[in-house]
């Protein structure tokens, strides 16, 4: 169901928290799906549209209040190295959209659809989004991420994630590229203990979004839980915005060969804290699928739920 509370406004309040859905790719993955491809998950768009809006609705059935979009590894880049039209490739990102809104409206409560715009590193599916420094400017990745930025937000998600990201200069150039698409965004890096993947201290990095008010949430994803704790008082402290966390399920990705190895450690009883430190939108990246992200609405919203779309400040309760 759509909601008309914009997503702001359903995380305003001080105990407002909503569930992200789990991990795209091991969702597909269960489903049978073979993402062996180097555009994983979004290559699914051309071929495999009803595999993707099952795993959203999958994410809807266990409690999700928030769905991204399978656009995070869609680029004009990536699908031109297989033949595919600029015009064609703008058709699919906007299908990432439309995909997960049609499971959202699909659901009894309201439901918010995230588009997802992925680090530079993910287009190039060498790991390097786990690095970052690519050895482009600032105004070299903005010219990179605009006209995806530009086309996945004239198809009407209710905010755009700009996740993943390893480097405070893509950040920066991130939410230049978004400062005109006249839509909220959220920003996440993935991270490294107390510094983005690329080294710098997370004070530094989310200071870029202090006082941008077309940032509504920042926070961190694709990373280890455990890391994940202290960052979140970390983004409150220094951005003073709502913190939006998805960490992995504490397995490790090997990008040299493209499997996952370590044991998972991701607990959603972890909630508790992050909200008592400012997280307002929280979920799971990798390996969290619809099971984990059930337990965590157990947890928000206890057994009858609440719908702070239906009633934002309260004053039903």
């Amino acid at each position: 169901m759509r909601s008309a509370v914009p997503l702001a406004a359903a995380i305003a309040g001080a105990d407002s928290v909503l569930v992200l859905d789990g991990g795209m790719s091991n969702q597909l993955e269960a489903q049978g799906c073979d993402l062996s491809d180097a555009l994983w998950s979004a290559g699914l768009l051309a071929d495999g549209a009803r595999q993707i809006e099952a795993a959203h609705t999958a994410y809807v059935r266990a409690g999700a209040r928030v769905l991204i979009t399978a656009s995070y590894q869609a680029t004009y880049e990536g699908f031109a190295r297989r033949g595919v039209s600029r015009r064609e490739t703008s058709g699919l990102l906007r299908r990432s959209v439309e995909l997960a809104r049609s499971a959202a409206d699909a659901g009894p409560r309201a439901v918010w659809v995230a588009a997802s715009v992925g680090p530079y590193g993910a287009m190039l599916a060498d790991g390097s989004e786990y690095r970052g420094r690519y050895g482009l400017s600032v105004r070299e990745l903005e010219r990179f991420h605009r006209p995806r930025i530009e086309t996945l937000a004239e198809a009407g998600p209710d905010v755009l994630a700009l996740e993943t990201v390893p480097d405070a200069d893509e950040a920066e150039a991130l939410l230049r590229a978004a400062d005109r698409c006249g839509l909220p965004v959220w920003l996440t890096y993935s991270i490294d203990k107390d510094t983005t993947r690329a080294g710098q201290p997370l004070e530094s990095a989310f200071a870029l979004a202090a006082g941008n008010d077309q940032v509504l949430a920042v926070g961190v994803n694709c990373c280890d839980p455990g890391d994940a704790d202290r960052a979140v008082e970390i983004a409150a402290g220094v951005s003073g915005k709502p913190v939006v966390v998805y960490p992995n399920s504490g397995e490790d990705w090997d990008a040299v060969t493209r499997g996952w190895r370590g044991r998972a450690t991701f607990d959603p009883t972890r909630v508790r804290a992050w909200r008592d430190a400012g997280a307002r939108i929280v979920g799971g990246c990798c390996r969290v699928g619809p099971d984990r992200i059930r337990e965590l609405a157990a947890l928000v919203d206890g057994p009858t739920g609440t719908d702070p779309a239906a009633d934002p400040k309260g004053e039903n309760q």
